[in-house]
């Protein structure tokens, strides 16, 4: 791969996964950086004028507003997620109930689908929030998950936020929606991450 190429990927992998705004940024650096060589830099010189690209990337950034999501249409995500997960497993749940011969086992099988329940239900925002920077219900709600400067979350960052799920303080964490200007949670502000509305464009 040469270098002012992986530079641009350097640029593009803190951006957004939306499309639109990835291909506008690359098509804009290439063309920064073919404008310079013809000036008589070198790649690698241009490439150093251009800068750091994870800063670079929040510069472009910066150009779009961030707009906070109000808390109900976050809890509303939430439930939208929650019931997606379930409504995945009850039917399962449901033929094992009618088709085992014996309760022992519709018992056992039933912890069995519980506790694939509650495994998928923390990994899965951990990992949609990660890489596609929102859950299902997210989308649906009109909503994304960034960093402070807008950029996508490291995994990291998407596993502290989801923390508070596997403890007993979900419930304090949340209320910090209620109170903080950006209407973060408290873990949110702990792993430096935010919730906001996606525009036409980032949805």
């Amino acid at each position: 791969m040469s270098a002012d190429q992986s530079y641009i990927d350097q640029v593009i992998a803190q951006l957004p996964q939306v499309e639109s705004l990835r291909t506008q940024v690359a098509m804009e650096l290439r063309s920064h950086i073919a404008e310079r060589v013809e000036h008589g830099n070198s790649v690698e010189e241009a490439l150093r004028q251009l800068g750091d690209p994870i800063v670079l990337a929040e510069s472009y950034l910066a150009a779009i507003p961030l707009v906070p999501a109000p808390f109900w249409p976050r809890a509303t995500a939430r439930l939208l997620d929650f019931f997606g997960v379930v409504s995945l497993f009850v039917p399962i749940a449901c033929v094992l109930f009618f088709t085992l011969p014996r309760l022992e086992l519709v018992l056992i099988v039933g912890m069995v689908v519980l506790g694939t329940l509650l495994i998928v239900g923390a990994i899965y925002p951990v990992v949609a929030e990660y890489k596609y920077g929102k859950t299902v219900g997210k989308h649906l709600m009109g909503l994304r998950v960034v960093r402070e400067s807008g950029a996508r979350i490291s995994f990291g960052q998407s596993v502290v936020r989801q923390l508070p799920m596997l403890t007993q303080v979900w419930w304090i964490d949340m209320l910090f929606a209620l109170f903080t200007d950006k209407h973060q949670r408290a873990f949110e502000l702990l792993s430096k991450t935010r919730v906001v509305r996606a525009t036409e464009e980032q949805s």
